[in-house]
């Protein structure tokens, strides 16, 4: 017990080494955040590129290009893309590196988030499709008031488990120099020279907000489902 204490205060108590931990947690949350947001929004606009393709024919130069982007993002590991986004297109020494990962994160995280919201979409029947254009509504205002509503609710489950798998990739970002909560684990290690304490407070931190994740969606899928009655 005496040793579990000497080491818990020479990891987390001596100089502060905690701060560490809570500075990459904060990193962490906001790239995550942040990249959610974009690759919610790339995601969409994919998804509803592809699934008019799919439904009318129309779109055909834009739907090239989305399934290019799909192959290409979901065919390299995201390292390398995170790695190119640094090294080879955002070079200047000016740019944030925080900057950097949260667009390398929500660039990879729309195409995963474009076949998921795309197999919703195609999910809803066609008939929702057409009561909206019976209705007045067009093409586009009839997608986006009809059928992605319906869509996200069947899509929900898959997408929450894409957001916690983004949360858990973002641990990479320390490749290019990004001070997140592992990278911070990462540096307690090295000046103590104890790897046990300081990787497993990590993992607890990241089991913790996938827990509570977790546990927010799960609330949000019983009051969508219980909308329905």
């Amino acid at each position: 017990m005496e040793e579990f204490k000497r080491k818990f205060i020479q990891n987390f108590i001596e100089d502060d080494r905690y701060e560490l931990l809570l500075d990459g947690l904060l990193v962490t949350l906001k790239i995550s955040f942040l990249s959610v947001l974009i690759g919610i929004v790339i995601g969409f606009i994919i998804a509803i590129i592809r699934a008019t393709h799919d439904k009318t024919g129309k779109c055909k130069i834009l739907n090239i290009f989305a399934k290019l982007y799909i192959t290409v993002i979901r065919g390299t590991p995201i390292l390398v893309q995170l790695l190119i986004a640094y090294y080879v297109i955002f070079t200047a020494p000016d740019v944030s590196k925080i900057f950097v990962a949260v667009m390398a994160f929500g660039i990879n995280s729309g195409a995963y988030v474009a076949e998921i919201v795309r197999s919703g979409i195609m999910s809803v029947d066609n008939g929702q499709l057409e009561a909206g254009r019976s209705l007045g509504f067009n093409y586009f205002q009839s997608m986006i008031y009809i059928v992605l509503p319906q869509a996200f609710k069947n899509v929900l489950p898959a997408l929450s488990n894409e957001f916690i798998v983004l949360l858990k990739e973002t641990s990479i970002a320390g490749y290019i120099g990004v001070q997140d909560l592992t990278r911070g684990g990462d540096i307690i290690r090295s000046r103590t020279f104890e790897a046990l304490f300081p990787l497993v407070a990590v993992a607890l931190i990241y089991l913790v907000i996938v827990v509570v994740l977790t546990f927010l969606i799960s609330i949000l899928e019983r009051r969508l489902r219980s909308s329905d009655h």
